[in-house]
């Protein structure tokens, strides 16, 4: 698997992920490929390891990494990226502070949690419905920009009014059109 690392001016860590093709993104001799290549956004202002992080626990959220998978050497990453050691040595601790790697010694870090919410049929049916919708928002003339500012705004408003109707005296659902 591959994540490609898009510009993204909300997390700096959304990605569009593709299985990768058999021994791909492996050395020679160097054992099985990892199901996962980091990409990434220097423009998005996230800091390199948090990328990582991040990519890692999108690709669990989507099903794409599970328990079991490897992800890729520290020396590969280096090479792939050209960054310091220290910054995926410091990534791949942060995954095992939140219990979703372990590093075995002299065979590397392995996925041991997972993030998965939803099916992977239920995913794919809400990609393709997000597909249709930024195609639509591309033939109405909005650039990458401005899809990301409206997606934003959207989900916010989601997420604000989610959390208001579950409180008393909450916003319910339906009230002002806020855009960020």
């Amino acid at each position: 698997m591959e994540i490609d690392k898009q510009s993204s001016h909300t997390s700096g860590a959304d990605a569009s992920l593709s299985a990768a093709a058999g021994g791909e993104g492996s050395s020679a001799g160097r054992g099985p490929a990892s199901p996962i290549e980091f990409r990434l956004d220097p423009s998005s202002g996230v800091p390199t390891y948090l990328q990582l992080v991040q990519q890692v626990e999108h690709a669990l959220r989507l099903g794409y990494l599970k328990p079991g998978d490897q992800l890729p050497k520290v020396r590969d990453v280096v090479a792939l990226l050209a960054i310091n050691p220290n910054t995926v040595l410091k990534a791949y601790r942060n995954l095992e502070m939140k219990g979703l790697a372990a590093g075995r010694p002299g065979q590397g870090t392995f996925i041991e949690g997972t993030l998965s919410q939803v099916a992977l049929p239920e995913l794919a049916g809400l990609r393709r419905s997000l597909l249709v919708w930024l195609a639509t928002a591309d033939t109405a003339g909005l650039d990458e920009d401005g899809i990301v500012a409206l997606f934003t705004s959207a989900l916010r408003d989601f997420h604000e009014r989610r959390v208001g109707s579950a409180t008393p005296g909450g916003a319910a659902g339906g009230e002002s059109e806020a855009v960020a």
